[in-house]
This record gives C-alpha cells, sequence and structure tokens, in this order.
C-alpha cells in the first residue's frame, strides 16, 4: 500500500507543478520546510520569542524572519524610536513591512518601523499633549544630520476643509508637517471661501489620528539610501488601569517583528486588549488594500505583498508559497528600485543634509542592480532613465529644477514591476481566481 502524503508534500508537488508553469526556480528543500514549519505553527502559543537574536513577534511572522540584518535595523532603528520616560512612557519597537519579511524579501521597499506607545496620565487630554510633545521633540531634533532627513510627519486630522497652496484637503484628512510648522507650531491656510485660518499643532493633538514620522537615510557602509517611517500605535492607560487607544483602535501584530526583548512586558500588556476579531479585521483591511492596487492604485507588486500575508494567515499555504518564490526573482528587485528612485528624488535638493555623492552612489547602484536582473529593449530602456535621473538629480542638488526624468523612470520600471507579478499571479489558476473576484 503506497503511503499517505503529508499535508505539506500534497502542497509542495503543486507548488512544483505550479513552478515550472511560471518558469521560477524553485528550492523544493526550503519551501518543504516553510510549509512544515507553518502547519505545524498552529499547535504553537500566539507569540514566540527568539533567545539567540532577542527578538519576539507572531509565530507565523518569525518564519519570515531573517536575523542577518539585525544589527542594521537595530542600528536605524536608534533614529526612528522613541523613548520610555520611566512612569510616563512606555514602548515597543519593531520592524514591519518587508523589512519584517526578510528571509522571502530580499529586495525590500523601505524600512518601515511600528511602535507601541503607552501614555500613563490621569486623562486623555493629558495624553494627547504628552504625545504631541514628543512627536515635536522627536520632529526637531532629527530634522536633519550628515546621514539622515526629516521629509514628513503626520499628526492629527483637519477639523475642516482647508486649501494649501491651490490644494483642497477635506474635513477629517490627516495633516502632512514639514519641520518648520512643527517648529512654528501652525499651518496656514484658507476656507474654500478664502478666509484665513490656522491649524495649531496641540489643538489638532485631541485627534492626534493616523501618527507617522519618514526619514530618507543614507547608509554609508552599505553605500544606499533608504526610506525609514515610524508607524505609532498610542494608547492612554488611566489611572484604573484601563487601555483606551487614541485613535480608537488598538493594532494587532501579526507582521511585526519586536526588536528588544525587554519590550515583552508592554507589548503583554497591551496585547491582551487587542479584538478577540483581530485576524478578521486584518485580514479585511489587507483585502481593501488589495482591492485598491488591483483596481484603482495598480500596483501588482503592493497587490503580491498584501495576498501573500492574506494567504498565509488564512491557511492557504499552497498560494503564500508561490508568492515567497515570486519574491526571490531578480525580476521583483524593480519594486525596490521604483522605491528608490523617489527617495532620491527627495533627498537631492540644494537644502538637504543628505550628499550628493550619496545620492549618485545609489543611483549607480541601481543601474548595476537593473544591468543584472534584465536584458534587451528593458534593460535599455530603464538603464537610459535612470542615467538621465542620475544627472538630472545632480543638476537639482546645484540649485537647477529637475526635469520630469524623474516620473518617467518610475512610470516605466513600475511598468515593467506590474507586467511581471500580472503575468505570475494570474498563471496560478487559484491565485487568479482570487483576483478576478476583486476585479469583476
Amino acid at each position: 500500500m503506497a503511503s499517505k502524503q503529508s499535508p505539506a508534500n500534497q502542497d509542495l508537488q503543486h507548488i512544483i507543478e505550479s513552478a515550472q508553469r511560471l518558469g521560477i526556480e524553485l528550492n523544493e528543500a526550503d519551501a518543504l520546510q516553510w510549509l512544515t514549519a507553518i502547519s505545524s505553527a498552529q499547535d504553537e502559543s500566539d507569540v514566540v520569542f527568539d533567545e539567540r537574536a532577542g527578538v519576539f513577534g507572531h509565530k507565523v511572522s518569525m518564519l519570515d524572519f531573517s536575523s542577518d540584518d539585525l544589527a542594521h535595523f537595530r542600528k536605524l532603528g536608534k533614529l526612528v524610536e522613541f523613548l520610555d520616560i520611566p512612569g510616563k512612557v512606555e514602548t515597543a519597537l519593531a520592524l514591519s513591512g518587508s523589512a519584517a519579511q526578510s528571509k522571502i524579501q530580499i529586495y525590500p521597499g523601505d524600512a518601515d518601523y511600528f511602535e507601541r506607545i503607552n501614555i500613563i496620565t490621569d486623562s486623555r487630554d493629558e495624553t494627547c499633549q504628552v504625545l504631541a510633545e514628543l512627536i515635536r521633540e522627536k520632529a526637531l531634533s532629527t530634522e536633519s544630520g550628515p546621514t539622515y532627513q526629516l521629509m514628513e510627519v503626520r499628526f492629527g486630522s483637519y477639523p475642516f476643509d482647508v486649501v494649501i497652496e491651490d490644494r483642497t484637503y477635506s474635513a477629517g484628512s490627516s495633516i502632512s508637517w514639514s519641520v518648520d510648522q512643527i517648529r512654528d507650531g501652525v499651518i496656514k491656510a484658507a476656507t474654500p471661501s478664502g478666509d484665513p485660518v490656522s491649524i495649531d499643532w496641540f489643538e489638532v493633538a485631541l485627534d492626534p489620528g493616523w501618527c507617522k514620522l519618514d526619514w530618507v537615510v543614507a547608509d554609508p557602509i552599505r553605500g544606499e539610501l533608504v526610506n525609514a517611517s515610524n508607524m505609532l500605535d498610542v494608547t492612554w492607560e488611566a489611572p484604573d488601569g484601563s487601555i483606551t487607544p487614541l485613535d480608537g483602535f488598538l493594532d494587532p501584530y501579526f507582521q511585526e517583528i519586536y526588536l528588544d526583548g525587554d519590550s515583552i512586558p508592554i507589548f503583554s500588556k497591551l496585547s491582551q486588549h487587542v479584538s478577540a476579531n483581530a485576524l478578521d479585521q486584518y485580514v479585511t483591511q489587507l483585502e481593501k488594500e488589495v482591492n485598491k492596487y488591483l483596481t484603482k492604485d495598480i500596483n501588482y507588486g503592493k497587490a503580491a505583498k498584501r495576498m501573500y500575508n492574506i494567504f498565509r494567515l488564512t491557511g492557504r499555504y499552497g498560494e503564500a508559497a508561490l508568492i515567497r518564490e515570486l519574491f526571490d526573482e531578480p525580476t521583483s528587485m524593480l519594486y525596490q528600485v521604483w522605491a528608490l528612485i523617489r527617495t532620491m528624488d527627495e533627498c537631492s535638493y540644494p537644502e538637504s543634509s543628505i550628499s550628493v555623492e550619496s545620492v549618485k552612489n545609489q543611483a549607480d547602484q541601481l543601474i548595476l542592480e537593473v544591468i543584472r536582473a534584465l536584458e534587451g529593449d528593458e534593460e535599455t530602456l530603464v538603464v537610459k532613465h535612470l542615467l538621465q535621473l542620475r544627472d538630472a538629480l545632480e543638476d537639482q542638488s546645484q540649485g537647477q529644477e529637475i526635469p520630469v526624468g524623474v516620473e518617467v523612470a518610475r512610470d516605466e520600471v513600475i511598468n515593467i514591476v506590474n507586467n511581471f507579478f500580472y503575468e505570475k499571479l494570474t498563471t496560478v489558476p487559484e491565485i487568479k481566481d482570487y483576483m478576478d473576484a476583486f476585479q469583476g
């Protein structure tokens, strides 16, 4: 009698056949190891701790994390992190996004961080004011340096419709602050009817909403630029011990790798208040983003990353394993190129503290990567745009106006990335059916 195959082996056989149709290289041993590990993870505790690396996270997330670049991410974390204030502020910093999946996403787009900040005060209003001071101090102290530049801070929501430099922002939308505006504590605007108004930093703090800080960082050792961001999830701990998220929702922890074992107490305290339906809510949110990138802001690379997270968390391991393999293909490197083109543009203006040499080195590195990944007409076209962009960015650093080369280069690269992911994803019937449900 033939022996019965395990579910992991059955999935592997299906993955091998699909990979052959896709024309992608498949490491069968690694694929089987992942399938076996994620299947057995269902019997483990929800959160696991890696004693050797000193990191912890959700059991499924930990399967995709490699500690090879941990020292790099911890060093970068020193720039973006908020620090504890004994008896008043407790924090837990984590990697998120593609940086938290470094075992499979070898070409991450950005260095995304996520930080839980629990503020202990007598009232919600006091907590909001403490948060406003924390973010203001962080922004002003990390405005610029030889290897970094703060680009944007998201804090608060517009209390009413406003017009700023001929652009209208609707009530309730997130406010983007420059460092100068934070320093002044005010944004000058107008109502749609033309009356002047001011948006005060400490007034909007009472409804902080989406809180996020973004930097561009030049790594002199690696010779590359990177977008580094820190998304904040802020809670108020009242005198009675109750926990209240300032934005009304305590984020789940299904895609975070916490960088310091000393954060376990604060993480444990807050995670007890995560909704029992958190996984379903998280998947629903990811599906909204998939829908957005498949039907509106077309980006099949971003859609693929979100589908991977949906599949691995909902038991569709075969589809997840195939998408894992796509992330390892040379063409997927262009997703990183697409992200870094904008990064080079953002930090190449004359007042930037990032050196022109760093920007040029990044452009040279991208050109070499494209040459390795592409061939024929695609290679020629993208390299041509990147060379033009390199020259344009140098001109911009000297005070000249930059031509449209930035968007042309980005559009060309994302077009190739979209074609690659679309072709591969729609070749797998199960994934195509899933995508069709959004596009129908």
